[in-house]
């Protein structure tokens, strides 16, 4: 044997005793999620997502993960199956209780594959979480009653269909709207025509002049909105740090802000940062976020692909620490085939049960 092999194997986490890989099993699927209106942005328009689900079984228990690949960084479902199916027979072998260490080898086994990587994450979370007998959040010693309110999500779309998403979203205390597109404004006064709800309102980077930014900010101060995300493109780091200087609500980076290493250099141009697991790598990956940017003054916000209640409850678990949640992409779908954390009053209420908590049957591929 090699040198170089050596060393190879001395990367790998601890394999599993015997009796604990005899049962050992990693399992990749794709399910599509039918949404209950049509879903656009700035980036895309659809009625339906595609999503990876995983579940790692071992000792006689089953966690189960999701990862909701994002067309932007060149993933998909399909693509995130591959690579964990790659990667099954190692961790098959792989003793789950050393769960860091075995999240940290899946997160260096490529430079990309990111949604994929959250969706093991997540499901060695429910594992670890299931064999100490406590709550996902009980393994960072988070107390669920800490737990924000989530906003619900209105996409962009005419006004006649906007102003039904907002009747539709009464049981919801605050609202996050998309704007990005030549129609903004007749978004938010179709918005402001039925509510007068706390609005949030995300750009995706749709505005590509700062002084176009300044001046819709602006507006969107009048028209009571709290904050913005991602209004100028990620790269603009230093137009954002301009338009920060000339509006009067905090501007939170989203698409801007992927993992742990971006988030330093975003200080000075934005007031906060916007966590999503599915771009992060995963729930450990989003817990170095929040805390790097607690560290730096940063206001803490969760977000969401659209995903169901695995994606979403196994990201509330993180909810505790954050000042905002934008979690609710399970209530967009139609077809979800868990229940897990559930929105009372608008307030994110965490699973009791061990692990993330879920409930329903493993959806067929």
């Amino acid at each position: 044997m090699t040198r170089r092999s050596l060393l190879g194997l001395a990367a790998l986490p601890v394999l599993a005793e015997e009796s604990l890989a005899a049962d050992s099993m990693v399992t990749a699927s794709v399910q599509k999620l039918q949404l209950k209106h049509t879903w656009t942005t700035v980036m895309s328009s659809s009625t339906h997502r595609d999503v990876l689900y995983t579940t790692i079984s071992q000792d006689g228990l089953t966690g189960r993960g999701e990862g909701a690949g994002i067309v932007r960084y060149g993933e998909s479902a399909e693509s995130g199956a591959a690579f964990v199916n790659r990667l099954a027979p190692d961790l098959a072998r792989m003793d789950l209780r050393q769960f860091g260490k075995v999240i940290d080898w899946v997160l260096k086994q490529s430079e990309a594959d990111w949604a994929a990587k959250a969706a093991l994450d997540i499901a060695i979370h429910d594992w670890v979480a299931q064999r100490r007998a406590m709550p996902v959040h009980a393994l960072w010693g988070l107390d669920p009653r800490d737990a924000p309110l989530t906003t619900f999500s209105i996409g962009i779309d005419t006004a006649e269909v906007i102003r039904q998403k907002v009747r539709e979203a009464k049981a919801y205390p605050v609202l996050k709207v998309k704007v990005g597109l030549k129609n903004d404004e007749e978004v938010i006064e179709a918005v402001r025509s039925v509510t007068k709800k706390p609005l949030r309102v995300d750009a995706n980077e749709g505005w590509k002049d700062k002084d176009e930014a300044v001046r819709k900010i602006n507006w969107l101060e009048k028209m009571g909105v709290e904050f913005i995300e991602q209004p100028m493109p990620a790269h603009m780091v230093e137009e954002t740090r301009y338009v920060r200087q000339r509006v009067h609500i905090p501007i939170i980076a989203d698409e801007a802000c992927l993992r742990p290493a971006d988030i330093p250099k975003l200080a000075q141009a934005y007031d906060g940062v916007n966590t999503k697991i599915d771009k992060a790598g995963g729930l450990l990956q989003g817990y170095r976020m929040i805390q790097i940017a607690r560290s730096l003054g940063l206001k803490t916000m969760l977000g969401c692909m659209i995903s169901s209640s695995v994606a979403i409850t196994a990201a509330a678990q993180l909810s505790p620490l954050v000042d905002y949640a934008d979690l609710d992409g399970n209530l967009l779908i139609a077809n979800d085939p868990y229940t897990g954390v559930r929105v009372i009053n608008g307030k994110l209420t965490l699973p009791t049960g061990n692990g993330l908590g879920l409930q329903g049957s493993r959806p067929n591929a």
